[in-house]
């Protein structure tokens, strides 16, 4: 298999893994809101807004890179 053909999978798990940190990012900030820390929690989720305008961008990039041709 050449290494081209690794490319999209590769970035479909670091994709996966991009989505699971943001929602453990998320939990976490979720956490400090609850003891107090509204102020903290909401600069994170303004950090984490770049994740979710780029999700359905790179979704359709992958869909289109895995398509067989």
């Amino acid at each position: 298999m050449p290494n081209s053909d690794l490319l999209p999978s590769l970035l479909f798990k670091i994709n996966e893994n991009q989505l699971a940190l943001e929602a453990a990012i998320q939990e976490l900030s979720n956490w400090v809101e609850q003891r107090g820390s509204a102020d903290v929690a909401d600069n994170v989720r303004g950090a984490l807004e770049a994740i979710d305008k780029n999700e359905e961008f790179i979704k359709m990039t992958l869909a289109v890179m895995m398509a067989p041709e």
